[in-house]
């Protein structure tokens, strides 16, 4: 994975995970990475990155049918 350097000025107030929450939802709200690098990139599991996202303004559910689909698959042989 690649390593960012960001320099944010002292007067925002965010953690390091939001910063990269921030990204990460940015980057898989615009289809650009998946669920799983999204939740690898911000050290969390999948289910809580899903779950974040509504809270920094991201759909989850931006997927084509097809994409759903196969989530649905990889969910049902998570669990086996």
């Amino acid at each position: 994975m690649k390593a960012v350097t960001l320099h944010i000025p002292e007067d925002v107030k965010l953690k390091d995970w939001e910063c990269q929450m921030i990204l990460a939802a940015h980057l898989y709200g615009d289809g650009k990475i998946s669920s799983g690098q999204g939740a690898e990139m911000v050290g969390m599991s999948k289910q809580t990155f899903i779950e974040m996202l509504g809270k920094f303004g991201v759909n989850y559910f931006n997927q084509t049918p097809e994409e759903l689909t196969e989530e649905v698959r990889n969910a049902g042989n998570y669990h086996r």
